[in-house]
């Protein structure tokens, strides 16, 4: 009997439009200039560099300043043209850029943490600078005085950020897998919720404020979808990369999550389809397919006089079940599994092709990247990385 064709996500080599090279260690953080043909970008070599297209169609720095410290991450506002920067050494600086991006005036410093800022957000309605630390702490300040208004102490290390204007709720995912949700005022704070869903610590954060939907990716390869909006409780798990996710970025318009990994993958993911949640394994003694006992339940064992099997889980029904009842794997899209997974024959029986379909695009880059940015004006994908070196895509080349 032939094998049975199933779909198999769709995968393309991504074209790019530009790179920019000229960093001498990792970028950590790039960012696309609107309205304008450069890039801002910060690295572990110290830099802050403007780039911009020249005639003759490469980019050529018009800043280029050194920092006392590694640059791990920065902020750009392109309204006030507010560049944010964290340094490795606890500190961030805030720099205004000029018209035409060929100088940057240092405003102010301050002394935010007391080790590595891991990542920093520019609020212009509340005139605030959020910041995350390896000292375990997230803080935020007045970005007008330079004040600092307040603090809370995470479990661990944080790596994702994210803030809702609306609400005044932040959200913190830390080294320990969990998510803390905090509500902010002008010189307080309170914890509203901590949720946590990973195997793995979370690396990366991005929030949807239109739908009020935030995904959370994690060095256990996953990404989480939380429906907060919706106060259902709902939690899509969405598995597509082979190495932990290292960013993660939203395209509005489209629905479209766009994330990237330690695997060089990039998968654009179609969020403007009704997901389903995966369930939850569910407990046994024996097969609850075959009712075969397994290897711990000695009892049934020896009354059936039988030797105990394996336990795995179908990953569509939840089952607990043999290695025999479940020797088939399929993908399943709308559960979030891209890649074939394993599941009981009976759900592979009830498997259509329409439900294989895939969900996502995947595209590989072929090296570690650290830091995705989408331009949504532009329909543009910036990455960077390990390489040093950093890649502009457009969209209507890259995934459509």
């Amino acid at each position: 009997m032939a094998a049975e064709p199933q779909p198999k996500a769709l995968t393309r080599k991504p074209l790019l439009l530009n790179k920019v090279e000229g960093s001498q260690e990792v970028v950590n953080m790039a960012a696309i200039v609107p309205k304008e043909d450069g890039v801002i970008s910060v690295s572990e070599d110290r830099t802050v560099r403007v780039w911009l297209k020249r005639d003759s169609g490469q980019y050529w720095p018009s800043i280029y300043h050194a920092m006392p410290s590694p640059c791990s991450c920065m902020s750009f506002n392109p309204e006030t043209r507010r560049l944010s920067i964290g340094l490795d050494n606890g500190t961030i600086s805030e720099f205004i850029l000029s018209e035409d991006y060929n100088k940057m005036t240092l405003v102010k410093s301050y002394q935010a943490h007391q080790s590595r800022v891991i990542m920093i957000l520019f609020v212009l309605e509340m005139e605030w600078v959020l910041s995350t630390g390896q000292d375990k702490h997230f803080t935020w300040h007045c970005s007008e005085s330079g004040q600092r208004l307040g603090g809370y102490r995470t479990s661990a290390g944080a790596c994702g950020l994210q803030f809702d204007v609306e609400t005044r709720h932040v959200f913190v995912g830390d080294h320990s897998g969990q998510v803390t949700i905090l509500k902010l005022e002008q010189e307080s704070c309170s914890l509203v919720t901590t949720f946590k869903g990973h195997t793995g610590g979370v690396t990366a954060l991005c929030w949807d404020p239109i739908q009020r939907v935030l995904f959370s990716g994690s060095s256990d390869h996953s990404i989480i979808m939380w429906d907060i909006g919706g106060r259902k409780g709902t939690a899509i798990e969405l598995q597509g990369h082979n190495d932990k996710v290292q960013s993660l970025s939203y395209a509005h318009h489209t629905r479209q999550l766009i994330s990237c990994g330690a695997d060089g993958g990039i998968v654009v993911w179609n969020m403007d389809v009704e997901r389903q949640e995966t369930p939850e394994w569910l407990d046994s003694d024996s097969c609850q397919k075959c009712d075969q006992p397994f290897f711990w339940n000695f009892k049934q064992m020896w009354d059936s006089k039988k030797i105990g099997l394996r336990q795995h889980h179908c990953r569509k029904c939840g089952k607990a079940v043999c290695g025999k009842c479940s020797s088939k794997r399929s993908s399943i899209p709308l559960m979030g599994f891209e890649f074939e997974v394993r599941v009981c024959d009976s759900c592979h029986e009830s498997i259509t092709d329409e439900e294989r379909a895939p969900t996502a695009t995947f595209h590989d880059s072929k090296h570690n990247i650290v830091h995705v940015h989408f331009d949504a004006t532009r329909g543009w994908l910036l990455t960077s990385g390990t390489d040093k070196v950093i890649k502009v895509g457009a969209k209507n080349v890259l995934w459509l």
